[in-house]
């Protein structure tokens, strides 16, 4: 696993504080591989999701640093969304 991964995972489950999400969701961060959040929580995986958001590890790592608005990196194609965009707006805000 990458260390972007580790961290990512890390940041994560920090920014969520213990608190699951309703739902599956991926995170697919180019080159590096992919996280999984549920109602566990964020760990490293690659499962079928309800949700996949793809970025580069600069985006990925901007939106969780609060430099990158998610909607705003959606809007300029800086994040691509496939899947339930519900869900994806929720994890916008369990993000922000």
């Amino acid at each position: 696993m990458s260390e972007v991964i580790t961290e990512a995972v890390a940041a994560l489950n920090a920014k969520m504080g213990g608190a699951g999400f309703d739902g599956m969701a991926k995170f697919d961060i180019e080159g590096e591989g992919a996280i999984l959040i549920d109602a566990d929580g964020a760990r490293a995986g690659d499962d079928d999701a309800d949700v996949t958001l793809s970025a580069s590890a600069e985006t990925f790592k901007a939106i969780l640093d609060g430099d990158q608005n998610p909607t705003a990196a959606f809007m300029t194609g800086k994040l691509k969304v496939d899947g339930d965009m519900g869900l994806a707006m929720k994890l916008a805000g369990v993000l922000s």
